[in-house]
């Protein structure tokens, strides 16, 4: 059985254990999760929408499977063109996109109306990118105008797009792509002055917003902001149903499909669905959560090790930032660290763009795995030949 596992999912066989288990607590707490979204909707029930995201589930774990079997080095010259076609996709979605909870993130698909948030696909596009421009440019990033021209300007092109609607997204992306060069050795006067410049050009955003009299998501922030400060006298229901649901948890929790707070807390089954695993399985479940997220992070550190490329290294490096940034601020605003922010919890919560592009960026960092692997093998392969023949 160990040696058709292995045969198949080939890989960091720890990753493949990660998405896994998160996937069976994902099972686990959006079902318990849906009953009052099933409520809701009356024309449906619990066990339907456990139904589908089961199947997207499963889905991903194909997305995954394909994905991991294809040579990491492909997704180097395919970098540039996913770039371009994000940029185009976020345009089409500001002018035409689906609004939602009153932000348009959405992208509708005519024809099979399928929405996809775009702003996912245009992560994994600029992380890509970025990975092979100073995997390609090493040697050519000391210079301040190669890094502001190959690097600042790509970043703040998509962030900026995605920023109107989406700002957490777009700071995460922008924060993720800043540590990849620092990671990717661009020096760190530059990184300070692009971050300083990114804060600068978003003040006068603001700034001409508020002016235009046009305020988009603006007052949103605000709002947000204001909800966060004022700590117990806030009226931000989403936080306070969710302090309840983890401080009624304790240490081991209510049990499974126990949970009271899920009646209550809106959005049980996306943004704030750690609440009500916490709920259920207590500090000891949440704890564990966060250390999946944790292990994800280390065994990208033993891929970015082992392998000989640096593009595979950087795009590991920053696929992973990417996924744990992401649950780490959902954990965050579920236990009142900062301030809501709509993010989902990778491969937790329920939702088919998230998990799609998540399980892209899990096939990819598997698929750099698999290739360190085998160089790793062949170059102690080549050390032990070179050793027989010099001893014969």
């Amino acid at each position: 059985m160990r040696d058709i596992l292995a045969k198949y999912f080939k890989g960091d066989g720890v990753i493949w254990g990660v998405v896994l288990l998160l996937s069976l607590f994902s099972l686990l707490a959006v079902y318990s999760s849906t009953g009052s979204l099933a409520y809701q909707s009356q024309d449906a029930s619990t066990a339907s929408y456990i139904l589908k995201h089961f199947s997207l589930l499963v889905l991903s774990l194909v997305v995954i499977f394909i994905t991991h079997n294809i040579p990491y080095k492909f997704y180097s010259k395919l970098s540039q063109l996913l770039l371009i076609v994000a940029f185009v996709l976020l345009i089409l979605t500001l002018v035409m996109g689906t609004s939602v909870n009153q932000a348009k993130r959405w992208l509708t698909l005519p024809g099979i109306g399928l929405t996809i948030q775009t702003s996912d696909f245009a992560k994994l596009a600029l992380v890509m990118y970025t990975a092979r421009i100073l995997s390609v440019k090493q040697y050519r990033i000391t210079n301040f105008k190669e890094v502001v021209g190959y690097l600042f300007v790509p970043a703040l092109i998509i962030c900026g797009l995605i920023l109107p609607e989406n700002l957490s997204t777009a700071l995460i992306l922008f924060a993720t792509v800043m540590i990849l060069m620092f990671v990717g050795r661009v020096k760190i006067k530059y990184i300070a002055s692009m971050v300083m410049l990114g804060v600068v050009l978003l003040g006068i955003l603001v700034g001409s917003l508020l002016l235009s009299g046009e305020q988009g998501r603006i007052d949103t922030w605000e709002s947000r902001i204001e909800h966060f400060t004022d700590g117990e006298s806030s009226d931000n229901y989403q936080v306070k149903q969710s302090k309840i649901a983890i401080a009624t948890g304790g240490v081991l929790g209510k049990g499974p499909g126990n949970s009271t707070q899920r009646d209550f807390l809106p959005y049980a089954y996306s943004d704030f669905i750690y609440a009500i695993i916490v709920e259920e399985y207590g500090f000891v479940g949440g704890l564990f959560i966060l250390f999946l997220y944790m292990v994800l992070l280390y065994r990208a550190g033993v891929i970015v090790r082992r392998s000989t490329r640096t593009f595979g290294a950087f795009l590991a490096t920053g696929l992973t930032l990417l996924l744990v940034i992401q649950a780490v601020i959902n954990m965050g605003v579920t236990v009142h660290l900062i301030p809501v922010t709509g993010q989902t919890l990778p491969f937790v919560s329920m939702g088919g763009s998230s998990l799609l592009f998540s399980s892209l960026a899990i096939g990819i960092i598997l698929s750099v795995s698999r290739s360190a692997g085998k160089e790793t093998s062949g170059k102690k392969t080549s050390g032990n030949d070179a050793k027989k023949a010099t001893h014969a």
